[in-house]
Protein backbone atom coordinates (compact mmCIF):
# COMPACT_ATOMS: atom_id res chain seq x y z
CA UNK A 1 0.00 0.00 0.00
CA UNK A 2 1.25 3.37 -0.28
CA UNK A 3 2.50 5.91 2.17
CA UNK A 4 0.13 9.18 2.34
CA UNK A 5 1.74 12.53 0.26
CA UNK A 6 1.82 14.25 3.96
CA UNK A 7 4.03 11.57 5.53
CA UNK A 8 6.73 11.71 2.88
CA UNK A 9 6.86 15.23 2.90
CA UNK A 10 7.87 14.64 6.84
CA UNK A 11 9.93 11.97 5.57
CA UNK A 12 13.63 13.59 6.66
CA UNK A 13 13.21 13.05 10.06
CA UNK A 14 16.26 11.43 11.72
CA UNK A 15 14.12 8.32 11.91
CA UNK A 16 10.90 7.66 10.58
CA UNK A 17 9.17 3.67 10.94
CA UNK A 18 5.95 3.15 8.37
CA UNK A 19 4.40 0.12 8.69
CA UNK A 20 2.06 -0.30 4.98
CA UNK A 21 -0.40 -3.41 6.13
CA UNK A 22 -1.54 -5.66 3.25
CA UNK A 23 -3.56 -8.88 2.58
CA UNK A 24 -1.83 -11.52 1.24
CA UNK A 25 -3.06 -15.00 -0.03
CA UNK A 26 -0.07 -16.85 1.66
CA UNK A 27 2.04 -16.51 5.23
CA UNK A 28 5.28 -16.44 3.39
CA UNK A 29 7.80 -14.19 5.27
CA UNK A 30 11.06 -12.32 5.06
CA UNK A 31 12.81 -9.47 6.29
CA UNK A 32 14.38 -7.71 3.50
CA UNK A 33 16.80 -4.42 3.70
CA UNK A 34 17.95 -2.03 0.90
CA UNK A 35 20.18 0.89 1.47
CA UNK A 36 20.18 4.05 -0.87
CA UNK A 37 22.59 7.15 -0.07
CA UNK A 38 21.52 10.33 -1.85
CA UNK A 39 24.20 12.89 -1.98
CA UNK A 40 23.59 16.56 -2.07
CA UNK A 41 26.15 19.28 -3.42
CA UNK A 42 29.65 19.61 -2.35
CA UNK A 43 31.46 22.16 -1.17
CA UNK A 44 35.52 23.00 -0.64
CA UNK A 45 37.34 24.80 1.17
CA UNK A 46 41.35 25.56 -0.24
CA UNK A 47 43.99 26.69 2.41
CA UNK A 48 47.40 26.88 1.56
CA UNK A 49 50.63 27.22 3.46
CA UNK A 50 53.73 29.22 2.30
CA UNK A 51 57.11 28.44 3.92
CA UNK A 52 61.09 28.28 3.47
CA UNK A 53 63.58 25.17 4.56
CA UNK A 54 65.85 27.09 7.00
CA UNK A 55 67.47 23.32 8.57
CA UNK A 56 67.36 19.66 8.08
CA UNK A 57 68.51 17.67 10.63
CA UNK A 58 67.45 13.99 10.67
CA UNK A 59 63.86 13.93 10.46
CA UNK A 60 63.62 17.01 12.28
CA UNK A 61 62.82 20.03 10.20
CA UNK A 62 62.27 23.82 10.65
CA UNK A 63 60.93 25.87 8.45
CA UNK A 64 60.05 29.75 8.18
CA UNK A 65 56.42 30.42 7.40
CA UNK A 66 55.00 33.02 4.84
CA UNK A 67 54.08 35.02 7.94
CA UNK A 68 57.46 35.08 9.31
CA UNK A 69 56.84 32.86 12.54
CA UNK A 70 59.46 29.67 12.86
CA UNK A 71 57.92 26.18 12.65
CA UNK A 72 59.80 22.71 13.91
CA UNK A 73 58.36 19.70 12.81
CA UNK A 74 59.69 16.63 14.70
CA UNK A 75 59.91 13.38 13.63
CA UNK A 76 58.74 14.16 10.06
CA UNK A 77 57.88 10.33 8.76
CA UNK A 78 60.25 8.68 5.75
CA UNK A 79 57.14 7.73 3.87
CA UNK A 80 56.29 11.66 3.75
CA UNK A 81 57.04 12.96 0.17
CA UNK A 82 57.43 16.11 -1.37
CA UNK A 83 56.99 16.80 -4.88
CA UNK A 84 60.11 19.42 -6.67
CA UNK A 85 60.44 19.90 -10.14
CA UNK A 86 58.49 16.12 -10.59
CA UNK A 87 60.55 14.31 -8.68
CA UNK A 88 59.22 12.99 -4.74
CA UNK A 89 61.88 13.88 -2.44
CA UNK A 90 62.16 12.64 1.24
CA UNK A 91 63.20 14.44 4.68
CA UNK A 92 66.40 13.97 4.00
CA UNK A 93 66.99 15.21 0.80
CA UNK A 94 65.37 18.56 1.25
CA UNK A 95 68.23 21.18 1.25
CA UNK A 96 68.09 24.90 2.77
CA UNK A 97 66.51 27.50 1.03
CA UNK A 98 63.81 25.66 -0.68
CA UNK A 99 60.77 26.93 -0.98
CA UNK A 100 57.44 24.40 0.07
CA UNK A 101 53.78 24.86 -0.59
CA UNK A 102 51.21 22.88 1.00
CA UNK A 103 48.13 23.07 0.12
CA UNK A 104 45.06 21.24 2.12
CA UNK A 105 41.27 20.80 -0.04
CA UNK A 106 38.60 19.96 2.55
CA UNK A 107 35.47 18.65 1.02
CA UNK A 108 32.20 18.85 2.45
CA UNK A 109 29.53 16.29 1.19
CA UNK A 110 25.44 16.24 2.99
CA UNK A 111 24.16 13.20 2.28
CA UNK A 112 20.73 11.09 3.54
CA UNK A 113 20.69 7.38 4.14
CA UNK A 114 17.86 5.35 3.81
CA UNK A 115 17.40 2.13 5.08
CA UNK A 116 14.31 0.25 3.84
CA UNK A 117 13.46 -2.76 5.56
CA UNK A 118 10.49 -5.23 4.39
CA UNK A 119 8.95 -7.60 6.45
CA UNK A 120 6.23 -10.10 6.05
CA UNK A 121 4.32 -12.26 8.88
CA UNK A 122 1.29 -12.96 10.67
CA UNK A 123 0.10 -10.98 13.34
CA UNK A 124 0.55 -12.83 16.65
CA UNK A 125 -0.01 -9.92 18.90
CA UNK A 126 -0.94 -6.09 18.67
CA UNK A 127 -0.44 -3.61 22.00
CA UNK A 128 -2.36 -0.48 19.84
CA UNK A 129 -1.21 1.60 19.49
CA UNK A 130 2.48 0.98 19.94
CA UNK A 131 3.82 -2.12 18.71
CA UNK A 132 3.54 -5.35 16.99
CA UNK A 133 4.60 -8.29 17.04
CA UNK A 134 4.32 -10.72 14.04
CA UNK A 135 4.69 -14.69 13.48
CA UNK A 136 7.71 -15.09 10.70
CA UNK A 137 8.50 -17.71 8.04
CA UNK A 138 10.42 -19.44 10.49
CA UNK A 139 8.33 -19.48 13.10
CA UNK A 140 10.29 -16.99 15.31
CA UNK A 141 8.69 -13.43 16.87
CA UNK A 142 9.56 -10.18 16.15
CA UNK A 143 8.58 -7.25 17.79
CA UNK A 144 8.05 -3.71 15.71
CA UNK A 145 7.22 -0.49 16.85
CA UNK A 146 4.47 1.61 15.59
CA UNK A 147 5.15 5.37 15.05
CA UNK A 148 2.68 7.86 16.93
CA UNK A 149 0.05 8.67 14.81
CA UNK A 150 0.34 6.37 11.64
CA UNK A 151 -2.45 5.51 9.71
CA UNK A 152 -2.71 1.80 7.98
CA UNK A 153 -4.99 1.21 4.45
CA UNK A 154 -6.87 -2.13 5.17
CA UNK A 155 -9.14 -2.94 2.53
CA UNK A 156 -9.43 0.74 1.23
CA UNK A 157 -10.27 2.16 4.54
CA UNK A 158 -7.38 3.85 7.07
CA UNK A 159 -7.57 2.81 10.48
CA UNK A 160 -4.84 2.99 13.10
CA UNK A 161 -3.22 0.32 15.10
CA UNK A 162 -6.58 -0.80 16.83
CA UNK A 163 -7.52 -1.53 13.34
CA UNK A 164 -5.03 -4.45 13.46
CA UNK A 165 -5.91 -8.30 14.70
CA UNK A 166 -4.57 -11.48 15.58
CA UNK A 167 -4.43 -14.07 12.48
CA UNK A 168 -4.01 -11.51 9.83
CA UNK A 169 -1.13 -11.76 7.02
CA UNK A 170 0.51 -8.94 6.92
CA UNK A 171 3.71 -6.89 4.98
CA UNK A 172 5.05 -4.13 6.70
CA UNK A 173 7.38 -1.43 5.42
CA UNK A 174 9.86 0.96 8.25
CA UNK A 175 11.88 3.22 6.50
CA UNK A 176 14.74 5.03 8.68
CA UNK A 177 16.45 8.13 7.00
CA UNK A 178 19.27 9.51 8.58
CA UNK A 179 21.31 12.79 7.71
CA UNK A 180 25.29 12.54 7.35
CA UNK A 181 27.86 14.78 6.25
CA UNK A 182 31.24 13.25 4.92
CA UNK A 183 34.20 15.37 4.87
CA UNK A 184 37.26 14.19 2.88
CA UNK A 185 40.91 16.14 3.40
CA UNK A 186 43.25 16.01 0.41
CA UNK A 187 46.92 17.63 1.47
CA UNK A 188 49.08 18.10 -1.60
CA UNK A 189 52.67 19.40 -0.66
CA UNK A 190 55.00 20.91 -3.17
CA UNK A 191 58.50 22.52 -3.61
CA UNK A 192 61.24 24.76 -5.68
CA UNK A 193 64.95 24.49 -6.01
CA UNK A 194 66.57 27.48 -4.55
CA UNK A 195 67.95 29.82 -6.90
CA UNK A 196 71.57 29.52 -8.34
CA UNK A 197 73.76 32.34 -6.73
CA UNK A 198 73.97 35.76 -9.18
CA UNK A 199 76.54 35.90 -11.51
CA UNK A 200 78.61 38.97 -11.42
CA UNK A 201 78.26 41.90 -14.23
CA UNK A 202 80.80 41.36 -17.13
CA UNK A 203 82.56 45.23 -16.05
CA UNK A 204 83.40 43.82 -12.47
CA UNK A 205 87.08 43.03 -13.14
CA UNK A 206 88.04 39.15 -11.80
CA UNK A 207 90.59 38.70 -9.83
CA UNK A 208 92.89 36.21 -11.34
CA UNK A 209 95.89 34.52 -8.89
CA UNK A 210 98.90 33.41 -10.89
CA UNK A 211 101.11 31.22 -9.55
CA UNK A 212 105.02 31.44 -10.41
CA UNK A 213 106.43 28.66 -11.03
CA UNK A 214 109.55 27.11 -9.16
CA UNK A 215 112.71 27.01 -11.23
CA UNK A 216 113.75 23.78 -13.04
CA UNK A 217 116.49 21.35 -11.54
CA UNK A 218 119.75 21.82 -12.99
CA UNK A 219 120.97 19.65 -15.68
CA UNK A 220 122.83 16.43 -14.98
CA UNK A 221 126.38 17.09 -14.26
CA UNK A 222 126.01 20.87 -13.37
CA UNK A 223 125.69 22.37 -10.00
CA UNK A 224 123.45 24.93 -8.66
CA UNK A 225 125.14 28.53 -7.80
CA UNK A 226 126.15 28.04 -3.67
CA UNK A 227 125.13 31.78 -3.27
CA UNK A 228 122.59 33.62 -4.96
CA UNK A 229 123.52 36.62 -7.48
CA UNK A 230 123.28 39.73 -5.49
CA UNK A 231 120.96 42.51 -6.94
CA UNK A 232 123.36 45.06 -8.31
CA UNK A 233 122.45 48.58 -6.88
CA UNK A 234 121.79 51.62 -9.09
CA UNK A 235 124.42 54.36 -9.46
CA UNK A 236 123.42 57.80 -7.50
CA UNK A 237 126.58 59.67 -7.14
CA UNK A 238 129.79 60.26 -8.81
CA UNK A 239 133.74 60.63 -6.66
CA UNK A 240 134.36 64.04 -7.89
CA UNK A 241 133.85 65.20 -4.79
CA UNK A 242 135.96 62.73 -2.93
CA UNK A 243 138.50 63.78 -5.31
CA UNK A 244 138.34 67.92 -4.31
CA UNK A 245 138.31 66.60 -0.37
CA UNK A 246 141.49 64.63 -1.25
CA UNK A 247 142.95 68.04 -3.02
CA UNK A 248 141.70 70.51 -0.16
CA UNK A 249 143.70 68.32 2.64
CA UNK A 250 146.86 68.26 0.58
CA UNK A 251 147.07 72.64 0.52
CA UNK A 252 145.85 72.72 3.92
CA UNK A 253 148.67 69.97 4.98
CA UNK A 254 151.31 72.42 2.56
CA UNK A 255 150.44 75.64 4.49
CA UNK A 256 150.73 74.28 7.75
CA UNK A 257 154.31 73.11 7.40
CA UNK A 258 155.71 76.54 6.12
CA UNK A 259 153.80 78.23 8.98
CA UNK A 260 155.78 75.33 11.83
CA UNK A 261 158.91 76.43 9.76
CA UNK A 262 158.68 80.36 9.93
CA UNK A 263 157.79 80.44 13.83
CA UNK A 264 160.60 77.57 14.68
CA UNK A 265 162.96 78.83 12.50
CA UNK A 266 163.55 75.46 10.95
Amino acid sequence: MNLSKSWFEKSFVLTVGAFCIVFVASARAQVQTTTTIAKGEATKEVTVERAEVLLVEGNDLVLKMEDGSIRHIINVPEKDKIEVDGRQLGIHELKQGMKLQRTITVTTTPQVVTTVQTVTGKVWHVSPPNSVILTLEDGSHQSFKIPRGQKFNIEGKMTDAFGLKKGMTVTATKIVESPDTVITLHRKVTGTLPPPPPVPPSDVPILIVMETPAPAPPANGETAAATPVAAKLPKTASELPLLCFLGLLCVCASFGVKFLRTVLGY
